[in-house]
C-alpha cells in the first residue's frame, strides 16, 4: 500500500480507530503507527472527532449475549469467561470503545436507529455506512447510519443544527472520483430518517466524506454546494 496517501492513511485510521479492522489488518497500521508520524497523527484525530460520540453513551453494562454477537461479527472466536477474551480490544482507545459500544450495546436502545433494530432482533452487527459529522470547531454534531443495502439513512442530532431563515440543512456525499451529490434534506428534529434514491452500497460505496450546507431547497442533480458547514468521514463497517 502507499502509505504516502493521505486519503488511504485517514481511511485506515479511521476504520483502526472504529475497530472495523481485521486483526492482522490492525496489527499491520499498529506497526505502521510507530514508525511513520502521519499514522499516529491520523489516529489521534480521529480519536478527538469521536471523543464527543463516546462521551453521549450513558453507561450501561450490556449482557453478555451483546458480547458474543460483537465477538462472532468481529471474527473473535469463542468468546472465554474471564476478561481476558477481551484484550484484543485493549489496542483501542476509550474513545474509540465508545464508538464500538455504541454499535455494541445498541440493543439497550431500540428506538433509535435501524441498525439498532437488527441487532436487537437478530443480535447480531449489520453491515453498514456510518458517519460523524462535525462543525468548524470540531464538535460532533450530526450522527448517519445505514445498512449496507438499505434505502433507509437514520440521522441523529448531537448537537443543535439551525439553518438561517429560509434555508434547509442538505446533506452531501463527497465521492473520490466525481462531483459532490445532494442525499437530501436534513429533518429538523433530533432523531430522523432520510429516503435514500438507491441502497446504501449504490450511494456511499465510493464516497470517503459526508458534509452539510445550507440551500434555499434540495438541489438539483449536478448543483454545486453552499459553503458546507458541517463535514465527516464515511465509514464501513464490515
Amino acid at each position: 500500500m502507499n502509505y504516502d496517501d493521505p486519503e488511504l492513511l485517514d481511511r485506515l485510521a479511521a476504520e483502526y480507530v472504529l475497530g472495523s479492522l481485521s486483526s492482522r489488518a490492525r496489527r499491520r497500521f499498529e506497526r505502521l503507527r510507530q514508525r511513520l508520524p502521519a499514522a499516529e497523527k491520523a489516529v489521534l484525530d480521529w480519536e478527538r472527532r469521536l471523543a464527543p460520540l463516546s462521551g453521549s453513551v450513558p453507561p450501561e453494562r450490556p449482557p453478555a449475549r451483546v458480547w458474543d454477537a460483537i465477538d462472532e461479527r468481529t471474527g473473535g472466536g469463542a468468546r472465554r469467561a474471564s476478561t481476558g477474551s477481551w484484550k484484543w480490544l485493549r489496542p483501542v482507545s476509550g474513545f474509540a470503545f465508545g464508538v464500538l459500544a455504541t454499535l455494541g450495546v445498541i440493543r439497550l436502545f431500540p428506538e433509535t436507529m435501524p441498525i439498532e433494530a437488527i441487532v436487537q432482533e437478530r443480535g447480531t452487527l449489520p453491515q453498514s455506512y456510518v458517519g460523524l459529522l462535525t462543525d468548524a470547531q470540531n464538535n460532533a454534531v450530526l450522527l448517519a447510519s445505514s445498512t449496507r443495502y438499505g434505502r433507509i439513512l437514520s440521522l441523529k442530532r448531537l448537537r443543535p443544527l439551525e439553518p438561517p431563515s429560509q434555508r434547509v440543512a442538505v446533506l452531501w456525499a463527497l465521492p473520490r472520483d466525481r462531483a459532490p451529490f445532494a442525499v437530501g434534506v436534513v429533518p429538523d428534529a433530533d432523531k430522523s430518517t432520510l429516503a435514500l434514491a438507491d441502497t446504501s452500497e449504490k450511494l456511499f460505496f465510493n464516497v470517503p466524506r459526508l458534509a452539510v450546507s445550507f440551500e434555499t431547497s434540495l438541489p438539483a442533480p449536478g448543483a454545486t454546494p453552499s459553503p458546507f458547514v458541517l463535514t465527516g468521514h464515511c465509514v464501513k463497517l464490515w
